[in-house]
């Protein structure tokens, strides 16, 4: 009964916390950087070729 009125609305159980299912921010941070570096390289070389 007791359990019952904890869950009254029927919510399903808390998942686990841990850091098995945390995004890895990184090595996201680093793809990112290398993509930025990537359009700058580009910017730079498209400009030098076609000026």
């Amino acid at each position: 009964m007791d359990e019952q009125r904890e869950n009254s609305m029927n919510h399903p159980p808390e998942q686990a916390t841990g850091t098995e299912g945390t995004p890895k921010f990184g090595r996201l941070l680093l793809v990112l950087a290398a993509v930025v570096m990537l359009i700058v390289v580009l910017t730079f070389a498209s400009e030098a070729m076609y000026s």
